[in-house]
């Protein structure tokens, strides 16, 4: 069973529709007692970073979310803001992330002259950095919709498990042992997303 973390801040139909698609099990979650009891967790997320933290915080789902990755090592995937929520902190805001990816988020700063456009929204390629088994199915024609102003830096390059390109690379997936983060849509990526979801589910 895959459960959908709902901490208010986004509509997840979409997201619960393309696991339903690809076999998964899934289930939205709302209290701390259903996130101690989940096996696998989906962090969405769309908007501000500090009105993600706070809607997890005010809703007691921070902690309960950091043991379940660290102490009980399920897996976790971060979508978007999910997934820059999976770091330290972002330029965007004043409140701490969750510090599951020792990572920093900051804004898109595009050069002088490019005529490249913050927020990055759109289809991109990603490339991979190393083998995962949530890249299994994908190949250098897998594309994905993103849509966001910020991009994560990561302090440890390890973590980085593909990039994509909008104005020079940017991290567009990361994973830390059993902790995941796409900065893409997968939900709205069409069959690209449906393979990325089903290999998460796999895990």
């Amino acid at each position: 069973m895959i459960s959908v973390i709902d901490y208010g801040v986004c509509n997840l139909g979409s997201m619960l529709n393309m696991l339903h698609k690809v076999g998964a099990q899934a289930e939205l979650i709302s209290t701390p007692a259903e996130v101690e009891r989940a096996e696998k967790i989906v962090l969405p997320g769309v908007g501000a970073f500090d009105n993600g933290i706070a809607a997890l915080r005010d809703r007691g789902l921070a902690e309960p979310l950091r043991k379940k990755a660290l102490n009980d090592r399920v897996p976790l995937l971060g979508v978007c803001l999910g997934m820059q929520m999976l770091g330290r902190r972002s330029e965007e805001g004043s409140m701490n992330g969750l510090g599951l990816v020792d990572a920093e988020v900051r804004r898109f700063r595009m050069p002088p002259g490019s005529g490249l456009k913050v927020p990055h929204m759109g289809w991109s390629l990603l490339v991979p950095h190393r083998d995962s088994a949530l890249l299994h199915t994908l190949d250098e024609r897998s594309r994905f919709y993103f849509c966001h102003s910020y991009r994560m830096f990561c302090n440890d390059p390890d973590d980085i498990l593909a990039t994509a390109n909008h104005g020079g690379d940017f991290v567009a997936m990361v994973q830390r042992e059993n902790i995941y983060g796409v900065q893409f849509h997968p939900e709205k990526s069409h069959r690209f997303g449906m393979s990325l979801l089903h290999n998460f589910a796999r895990i």
